[in-house]
Formats: structure tokens, sequence, C-alpha cells
């Protein structure tokens, strides 16, 4: 019995999917819902939603807002970076862990500097989930410079601190970071490829001004963090202070697919 034409083998040379980089750049742009207000955040998602996959809730939205913030844009199949660096006793800080991933968020943030009985329960609180968020320990904040860091008491560069808690967490079971571009290299090294690094001080080549960092000491463009290793990017004021908010993105994405 012949084999049907449906059913007869091919030899030919399996397809590969075409490398489209913008469409990569915008799996990794993660733009930040820095908003007093709900329905100011709801704006910015609909001029956006089109152009970005991931959004970023924060302490001021989330303050405003409440969960009902991550659940319209998780309804609306939205990626979200819950942005709270939990910061507390252990049991704490575990309980909180939780509750967020309840939410369906796909990545948080915790404060490195809990130190690692605290870094160890929050990793311990996704086990058992099927699907859990991935969980990102801050380093040191990218508002942060040395004048910063010894007003606070520590005798480390920002450089030397970053890695100090990047190997607290690894030694924890964390394999996310949040840094500045300054030290995506360094901890790239340290978790390998398998490390998810997020980015955030982020502006446009070329705004590299006072009034363009704002409150950010440690600032990269979208090309450079990406060549030295971050996984993902978080970007705000440009885009969501912008006249088009729609058009700046596509700008920052434009810059990260020439990296990519």
């Amino acid at each position: 019995m012949p084999i049907p034409e449906r059913l007869k083998p091919s030899f030919a040379p399996a397809r590969v999917a075409e490398f489209d980089p913008i469409e990569e750049a915008r799996k990794r742009l993660i733009v930040a819902l820095d908003v007093p207000a709900a329905p100011t955040a709801l704006d910015l998602v609909n001029r956006l939603e089109h152009t970005c996959q991931w959004f970023k809730v924060g302490m001021e939205l989330f303050t405003a807002a409440g969960p009902a913030a991550i659940e319209l844009l998780v309804a609306r199949g939205h990626s979200v970076f819950l942005d709270l660096k939990f910061h507390d006793i252990p049991n704490t800080v575990a309980g909180a862990v939780r509750s967020a991933a309840s939410l369906g968020v796909r990545m948080m943030t915790i404060h490195a500097g809990g130190g690692p009985a605290m870094l160890e329960a929050a990793q311990n609180a996704l086990a058992g989930l099927a699907d859990p968020p991935q969980l990102l320990a801050v380093t040191v904040l990218t508002s942060m410079d040395r004048s910063q860091t010894s007003a606070v008491g520590l005798d480390r560069t920002p450089a030397e601190q970053v890695e100090l808690l990047a190997r607290m967490g690894l030694e924890a079971g964390i394999r996310g970071f949040v840094c500045s571009s300054q030290e995506v290299s360094t901890l790239r090294a340290l978790t390998g490829p398998e490390g998810v690094l997020v980015v955030p001080g982020i502006r446009a080549a070329g705004a590299h001004t006072h009034n363009a960092a704002g409150d950010q000491k440690r600032i990269a463009t979208p090309a450079d963090a990406l060549r030295s290793g971050a996984s993902y990017l978080v970007v705000g004021r440009p885009i969501t202070q912008a006249t088009d908010p729609a058009e700046a993105a596509e700008a920052i994405l434009a810059e990260m697919a020439q990296a990519l």
C-alpha cells in the first residue's frame, strides 16, 4: 500500500526562523509605569500596548492602585515586573513573595541588602510553583554613586558592593539581579549565560545631560547595556514623559536592535 503523500518523510533542510532584532528587543524592553494614579497608567498602556510587552509596576503606582494595577496588565496579556524591593525579616519577605507570585507577575524584586537568610527565604518561597516568577535581587540602586554609598557607611565602591551582594544572592540560589550597566559585565561573568540581569538607568543615545539623567547616577545607552550583557532594560521617563510615548519606545527599540 503506497504511503500517502502527506505522510512521506521530507529530507529537505529544516527552515530556520528568521531572527527579527526588533521583536527580540520588544521581549527585552520593560516600560516603567512610575506614575501616581491608575488612570495615568492606563492611558500609557493604551498608547504603548501595541509597541511594548513588558511593564513595570513600582512603589508609586502600587501604592496608588494596589493589585488592581497588576490584574489589569495581566488580563490584557502583558508581562509584569513588580518592583517593590521587599526588604524585611525573612518570614515577612517570604510571605510577600508568595502573595506577589499569586498575582501573576513574571518578575519581582527583593533587596539583596536584606542578608543571606532573607534571600534564601525569598527563593524558597517560590519552590514548588509550576511556573514561578523570576526573583531579582537588587544590588546597589542606580541613583547611588560613591558619595552616596560612603554616606551610608560603606567603604566599598558601588561596583565592589554590587559584586559582594551578587555573590551572596548566588549562594542563596538566586540567579536574577538588578544592577547598573557599569556592573553588568561583572555580574554576567558571575552568573553565566543563564543569569537574568535587569538594568535600569537607561537613556537614549545623545541624552546624557543632567536633565536626561534625572536622579540616576549610573546610566547607559540601550545598546551599551545590551552589549555589556544585560537581559532586560528598564526605561521610564524617556518613554512615559515623551510627547508621543509609542514613538519614543520605538526609538529605544531601534537602538536595542542595533546591539542584537
